[in-house]
């Protein structure tokens, strides 16, 4: 039995890292595996089928060729590689969320300290990408008790979970791939005291008629642009949203898109990411 998979030889720039590390997100790689941490910047990433590794290669080589990222497939005999991977990720704190795999979860450190478990096992959101983090701590910093939640583009389910954790009275994750919600699903189940407030559906932002206080969307500048009316439709008169997955040189137009319905009140910043908290108006 053998895994497919591609290595991924770049130059260790941070800010290529961060770049092919967004795009595999998007994907939906079952694992990545540091080959070599004192060598080139060396990556082995794994790929439930052999249609969704040769499907990642062409898309991995059209953006980033030409900043030196070199791909080659790889038929990896069955070592469970992806397993390994996976046990060494460890928790991170964001303020007063610390999102965990379950090998991984801390005694809490104070009272009002929300532990969100996410298994890493699908290659979706698990709060080391800095998109995640912007959007955890922005949704704390306007808080969720007794709101109603939508996250667009819910990967693992990180962001809604959490916003159930911080007691959010209703969330409502969406995603137009299997995968993800599958693995959405899973998560829901590993965090206890959330399941009957927090639902998960295969739907995109085309037909969505739902209204929500909170809005979330971690997507591309693209996605944010073209469907930065919708997002303001389904916030409502009033409501809030957090958007992420652009970067810092990105986020003028990423605004600029919501100028006329929303006003923009906050841009956080980690590693050349950035995150907007905007509040819509009628």
């Amino acid at each position: 039995m053998t895994a497919p998979a591609l290595d991924l030889w770049f130059p260790a720039d941070h800010g290529l890292c961060d770049l092919i590390s967004a795009e595999l997100q998007d994907l939906s790689p079952t694992a990545v595996h540091e080959i070599d941490p004192d060598g080139p910047f060396t990556w082995r990433v794994f790929f439930a089928s052999v249609q969704a590794r040769d499907h990642a290669f062409r898309a991995l080589v059209r953006r980033f060729g030409a900043d030196g990222l070199t791909a080659v497939a790889a038929d990896v005999p069955d070592e469970d590689w992806a397993a390994r991977s996976q046990a060494d990720l460890r928790h991170v704190r964001i303020d007063r969320i610390v999102v965990a795999p379950p090998w991984d979860a801390p005694p809490p450190r104070s009272p009002d300290e929300v532990l969100v478990i996410i298994r890493p096992s699908m290659g979706f959101g698990t709060g080391h990408h800095a998109t995640t983090r912007l959007c955890l701590r922005l949704l704390q910093r306007i808080g969720c008790a007794g709101k109603r939640v939508l996250d667009v583009g819910t990967g693992s389910g990180v962001l809604a979970v959490a916003a159930a954790k911080l007691r959010a009275s209703d969330v409502m994750g969406i995603d137009v791939d299997p995968d993800a919600l599958a693995s959405a699903e899973e998560n829901l189940g590993l965090n206890e005291g959330v399941r009957e407030r927090v639902r998960f559906i295969n739907a995109d932002l085309s037909g969505l008629v739902a209204t929500a206080d909170v809005v979330l969307a971690n997507l591309t500048r693209a996605a944010l642009v073209a469907s930065a009316s919708t997002l303001l439709r389904c916030a409502g008169p009033h409501g809030n949203l957090v958007v992420s997955g652009f970067q810092t040189h990105e986020a003028d137009a990423v605004v600029g898109a919501f100028a006329d319905r929303a006003a923009c009140e906050a841009i956080e910043t980690e590693e050349g990411w950035a995150a907007a908290l905007m509040r819509a108006r009628r």
